[in-house]
């Protein structure tokens, strides 16, 4: 870290940077004021494309971790009672700005992740999608009457605010995933402090200017940034915070289950969206054509880096090698570079000890006998798009998340067979199924343990309205849609009575 006394909200050029590299500083959003770190200290995020410092960010400390919650928890009695048409109103005008800013936001997000410009554009169209869900959500939040035996008594069922939510977000969809983890929260009437990533911390901070341009008031949406080191303890921190009611997390499978740790610890409940490792089936009578179009854009779309990322195809003996034959010459095809200099359909990976991590798993399961059939090789933060056939239950391939821009084959003899593999896995987010007979798809769709399937389509796919979850180790929770008034609000039971009641005693 480095000590900064100059936080101020302005851009400056850094002597060293590339000409096109423009350094962000980036302040906390505590109360509704940018302010730096109580210690003044900062850190810096380097980009994976250029290796050049392109954020620099206030590192926050304990402190202003607290005195983010406290002002989420000054502004919730007011916000709380907020008409549901006014906080309609503010998301639909944030969703509009959103859009607007769409360049703006690119900018900045392909700098601090490698992401290219469709990934970027496809963050941008969904978070405002997620706006205006969250905008019509806000008049949905309903309660329903109870049927009672007791004469004179009317029984209500309500829903009200939780209060102060934490949303921790991530990197890899840094616009999509921030705006889902607080949109919902803020359409009921919660107050949020949200942790942005450590990856991205210009981008997450951009979107509180979003929402108070929009007309959030002061303290509604808090966001602090905090240097990789002291993650932990600003974690446990907002958690143990005893305003903080609800905490919503999107990341992996370990730090989640650290999350539900502490979480558990203050009885506060959790959405946990974790890793995933999702199925790709493709059955006898599949359309190969289309199959080999949704395992490409599933395996290989922001260089395979999300969580509903096609990471194992399973495919039946056959029709295996007409399939992998198709897959391997789409593949060969996408290659990866900085997709600021040149319309790369692939960008870097999100750093260099990624793109090392993705090269062991490979490495591993070539020296186990599986055939690297293109793609495989590690420059830098960057790799092609990969496929991998013959991939085995021997291989950490077959149980490991990649988060990389892999395809592992994976070649079976039964639909029985086909599904067991598939359920072979400690993750269960994404699933997809390929076949033309979708009466017997939907058969093996149902008999896949995970939270989302698709049958003939892509593993990857999002709508700001369905319930998005997953099972086992992709964690628990719903985000999207009425599912989500379940994760943000309270349901409370209120009677009101008439006439003279009588007890026992």
């Amino acid at each position: 870290m480095e000590a900064s006394g100059q936080l101020d909200k302005k851009s400056t050029y850094a002597p060293g940077l590339d000409e096109e590299a423009e350094l962000r500083v980036v302040d906390l959003l505590i109360g509704g004021r940018g302010m730096p770190s109580r210690s003044a200290l900062t850190f810096s995020r380097i980009s994976p494309l250029r290796y050049t410092r392109v954020t620099e960010a206030a590192a926050a400390t304990t402190d202003d971790a607290k005195a983010a919650a406290n002002a989420a928890a000054s502004a919730f009695p007011q916000w709380s009672r907020t008409s549901p048409v006014t906080r309609r109103t503010i998301l639909e005008k944030a969703a509009r700005i959103l859009t607007e800013r769409k360049a703006e936001f690119a900018s900045v997000m392909t700098l601090e992740t490698g992401a290219t410009a469709q990934w970027c554009e496809f963050n941008i169209e969904i978070a405002s999608k997620i706006l205006s869900e969250g905008a019509a959500m806000s008049t949905q939040v309903s309660g329903s009457i109870i049927p009672t035996e007791r004469e004179g008594v009317t029984s209500f069922a309500i829903r009200q605010p939780a209060g102060v939510c934490l949303a921790i977000a991530p990197w890899n969809a840094p616009v999509l995933l921030a705006v889902r983890s607080f949109g919902t929260a803020l359409a009921c009437g919660n107050t949020v402090v949200m942790k942005a990533s450590e990856l991205c911390p210009a981008t997450h901070r951009m979107l509180g200017d979003v929402l108070a341009d929009a007309g959030l008031p002061p303290g509604v949406l808090n966001i602090i940034s905090n240097a990789p080191a002291d993650a932990s303890a600003i974690m446990e921190t907002l958690i143990a915070h005893p305003a903080v009611r609800r905490v919503n997390f999107t990341g992996s499978t370990r730090v989640g289950k650290i999350v539900a740790q502490i979480a558990a610890r203050h009885l506060k409940r959790c959405l946990l969206e974790l890793g995933g490792k999702a199925a790709f089936l493709i059955l006898d009578d599949a359309d190969l054509d289309a199959a080999v179009d949704a395992a490409a854009f599933g395996a290989f779309f922001n260089q395979g880096q999300i969580c509903m990322s096609t990471e194992r195809i399973i495919v039946m003996d056959a029709i295996a090698d007409r399939f992998v034959e198709r897959l391997v010459a789409r593949a060969a095809s996408l290659r990866s570079g900085d997709p600021l200099k040149h319309a790369f359909p692939l960008g870097s990976l999100v750093n260099a000890e990624s793109a090392r991590r993705v090269k062991s798993l490979i490495d591993d399961a070539q020296a186990k006998g599986a055939a690297v059939l293109t793609g495989g090789v590690a420059r830098d933060a960057f790799m092609d798009a990969t496929v991998i056939d013959h991939v085995t239950r021997s291989m950490r391939l077959y149980h490991e998340e990649s988060f990389g821009p892999v395809a592992a084959v994976i070649r079976v003899g039964s639909v029985e067979e086909a599904v067991t593999i598939a359920n072979d896995c400690e993750y269960g987010l994404s699933a997809a199924v390929f076949g033309r007979d979708t009466r017997r798809a939907m058969e093996v769709a149902m008999r896949i343990e995970s939270g989302i399937c698709h049958i003939n389509s892509a593993t990857i796919a999002d709508e700001p309205q369905v319930p998005f979850g997953g099972v086992k180790a992709s964690g628990y929770g719903k985000f999207g849609g009425p599912a989500a008034l379940d994760e943000f609000t309270e349901l409370r039971w209120i009677t009101t009575s008439s006439g003279t009641p009588t007890y026992p005693i």
